[in-house]
């Protein structure tokens, strides 16, 4: 990803040297290596600092919402993060008029906790050479498979075509995937018995500080004003204080986004203790493309999703179940 760097570092300066753009919402370095940020540059001088690397995958579009509002924004998006931009259009929480699209070429990001995982300390720097992530550790150098250590959304990635952009770098576009293997865990969680369902998420839930980091990364939670910092809902801002205020919120967050998620993993890359939020929201994909045909929420601005969509053959979920019995 080298050269991609360089040549979107350059062309970025350009685009804010020439009066196109009057900044750039990228990636930035962070306190460590594998920490980089979202981060809005505002000169052409800054814009040489541009990072885009194995480690950059933040979903820039949801900080469009706040960033783009005057004057012309350049962003970065990835092939997945496409989707969540056009989400953004189709609910008018963005204007297509104040922005410039840079599709960036993607193949792939790494997760940290997994090449952890693997057992290597005293991790310095990570690149990657082809197929391989090469390790610099206070120990040496080792290497591993880059397949092992991909962020979970990257593992079931939905190719690398990219659904809204002005330009493209590199300039040759990917292709769509099939999303092997997407839904695999959602049929495992299906398979087990209520009382299994139910103690999984009892256990991955109660793990929740109520940091809200996934509400906050989410392109599809966009309100202004969210319930749960509404001082009279007697939620806000505040952790836990039984198991059913810990399902109550990622309950009503997975509602909520249904039918709008485009599946970008943000919830679960953020989530710092790790909860599996993304089945949640991919159980709710699974039941939509079921019962009302496959959608990919995302896949052009304007769409009307199945949920807001009604028409006289939609499927009655209930009506299913009853003759399945």
């Amino acid at each position: 990803m080298q050269e991609i760097e360089k040549t979107l570092r350059s062309r970025c300066a350009e685009l804010i040297e020439t009066g196109v753009c009057d900044r750039v919402l990228a990636w930035d370095g962070g306190e460590f290596f594998y920490d980089n940020t979202p981060a809005v540059f505002a000169s052409a001088e800054a814009a040489r600092n541009i990072r885009y690397d194995c480690f950059c995958g933040a979903n820039l579009s949801k900080y469009l919402i706040e960033k783009a509002t005057e004057g012309k924004t350049c962003v970065l998006l990835k092939p997945c993060d496409t989707y969540s931009f056009n989400q953004l259009l189709t609910e008018h929480r963005i204007n297509r008029d104040n922005i410039y699209v840079i599709g960036v070429g993607c193949d792939g990001m790494v997760d940290i906790d997994k090449v952890r995982a693997k057992g290597i300390k005293g991790i310095t720097n990570v690149q990657e050479s082809g197929e391989e992530l090469v390790i610099s550790t206070v120990y040496g150098e080792q290497r591993c498979a880059k397949a092992d250590c991909l962020l979970e959304k990257c593992v079931s990635c939905k190719g690398k075509k990219h659904f809204a952009y002005d330009e493209l770098i590199p300039e040759q576009d990917g292709q769509e995937s099939e999303k092997n293997g997407r839904f695999d865990m959602v049929e495992r969680l299906e398979a087990m018995s209520p009382q299994e369902r139910f103690a999984f998420w009892q256990e991955e839930l109660s793990k929740c500080i109520r940091c809200n980091a996934c509400r906050n990364a989410c392109p599809a939670c966009s309100c202004r004003k969210c319930i749960f910092d509404n001082p009279a809902s007697g939620v806000a801002a505040k952790a836990n204080s039984d198991t059913f205020e810990e399902k109550m919120f990622h309950i009503i967050r997975a509602f909520h986004v249904a039918g709008r998620c485009t599946d970008c993993g943000e919830c679960s890359r953020v989530c710092p203790q790790n909860i599996p939020l993304h089945l949640l929201n991919r159980k709710f994909i699974k039941e939509i493309n079921q019962f009302y045909g496959e959608y990919q929420a995302g896949e052009e601005p304007d769409q009307r999703g199945p949920l807001v969509n009604f028409t006289t053959d939609d499927a009655d979920p209930t009506a299913v179940s009853d003759k399945e019995g």
